[in-house]
């Protein structure tokens, strides 16, 4: 049974940090392109970071480059984004995506709420 499960969310002030995680099973966890894609209320979900099968390429969103980090454990099966100097605006529910590129596969988690607030 395959599973994205994310965990990390919470509230937090203007300027501080969270780490999300997200615990991959039920499939083959190195061979697939790892994203976080968030949602604000009222909003279309959008990509704020992704990276390869092996970790080698990484591309994030204009908004959150210089201030989130996207990065994988294959011998864990987990991904991370680490999100420093958080601001009201990203504030949404994050997800996970794995891609297995070229097969067009791909398994979504269930979302973890960020709340940027003081």
């Amino acid at each position: 049974q395959v599973q994205l499960v994310e965990s990390g969310g919470g509230l937090v002030q203007p300027g501080g940090s969270l780490r999300l995680s997200c615990a991959a099973s039920g499939f083959t966890f190195s061979r697939y392109a790892m994203s976080w894609y968030r949602q604000a209320p009222g909003k279309e979900r959008e990509l704020v970071a992704a990276m390869s099968s092996a970790g080698g390429s990484t591309n994030y969103a204009d908004s959150v480059k210089g201030r989130f980090t996207i990065s994988r454990d294959n011998a864990k099966n987990t991904a991370y984004l680490q999100m420093n100097s958080l601001k009201p605006e990203d504030t949404a529910v994050y997800y996970c995506k794995a891609d297995l590129v070229f097969f067009a596969i791909n398994y979504w988690g269930q979302g973890t709420q960020v709340t940027v607030s003081s």
